[in-house]
């Protein structure tokens, strides 16, 4: 049976979970993923993980913080003052705005999460929601393309 091997393209079924359980990511076989082992479309450890298996093959792969979407960083919170805010919106924890900094001479629209709420401020956190978090997923290998000849 064929085993998954660089460049050659992959059809995958996943479930992304937190280890608490919560999904943050999934696909379906009728509505698979679809990837070329060796152009980064996932995860280089994930990429790795896919590299040997078959179809059928199911496999539960674990990635730690630095191999996912990095550690939480404390630098990329930021405290804002409330009359910065956009007239009509009421920050609330949780609430991901859209908003717009400033990096080599260039204004950049970025999300960030509201964290914390206060009578004259409002934190928010520019890291991305799964940044520090081990990242579980359980993969199906549901068919692979032998790689194109150069």
């Amino acid at each position: 049976m064929k085993k998954a091997q660089k460049n050659d393209r992959v059809t995958i079924s996943y479930t992304g979970k937190l280890e608490n359980g919560t999904i943050f990511q999934a696909t379906t076989e009728s509505e698979p993923l679809i990837i070329t082992l060796g152009n980064l479309d996932v995860p280089p450890s994930l990429e790795q993980a896919i590299i040997g298996m078959s179809a059928g093959d199911k496999k539960l792969v674990k990635l730690e913080p630095d191999e996912g979407y990095g550690p939480r960083r404390k630098d990329l919170l930021q405290t804002l003052d409330r009359n910065v805010m956009n007239v009509g919106i009421n920050p609330q924890v949780g609430m991901i705005l859209s908003l717009n900094v400033e990096k080599d001479g260039q204004k950049h629209s970025v999300p960030a999460t509201v964290v914390e709420v206060n009578n004259d401020t409002v934190v928010v956190d520019y890291n991305h929601p799964l940044a520090g978090h081990n990242l579980l997923y359980d993969i199906t290998v549901i068919s692979i393309e032998k790689a194109l000849e150069p």
